[in-house]
């Protein structure tokens, strides 16, 4: 899958985001090393600690399935109704559950305003020295 399809996933998952409190929806796509794609958005909550991210949220639903093994993940990210103008990358909790299922030297997380304009990183870039 090339990263301009698996970003397209992420928007589309981004559709279905549930952010009443931050306005900020996102939309994730999960590559399993099999060719599978799980898809995950952010749910918030009046409490907001049980806030679930788009990338938990897809890794949950991937892990829930049996998939233990992952290539990338595709994350997109903006306020509701609009399209991207920045990168959303993944807060430390997400980081950290990517480094309990993923190789962090060649897991990528590609963070896309679009599908045209993205950036790829590994996770050991974003999580040195994280748990594993």
């Amino acid at each position: 899958m090339t990263n301009t399809e698996l970003i397209l996933e992420a928007k589309k998952a981004r559709e279905r985001a549930y952010a009443p409190y931050s306005h900020h929806s996102v939309g994730a796509a999960l590559l399993t090393k099999s060719g599978k794609i799980y898809h995950g958005c952010n749910i918030e909550n009046a409490a907001y600690t049980p806030t679930n991210c788009a990338e938990r949220t897809a890794f949950f639903r991937a892990v829930y399935e049996g998939e233990r093994e992952f290539s990338k993940i595709a994350v997109v990210g903006a306020p509701k109704g609009m399209e991207a103008d920045l990168l959303t990358a993944p807060c430390g909790v997400c980081r950290q559950v990517m480094m309990e299922f993923c190789d962090p030297d060649s897991f990528e997380i590609v963070m896309a305003k679009n599908p045209d304009e993205y950036q790829i990183y590994i996770l050991d870039e974003l999580m040195p020295l994280g748990f594993g």
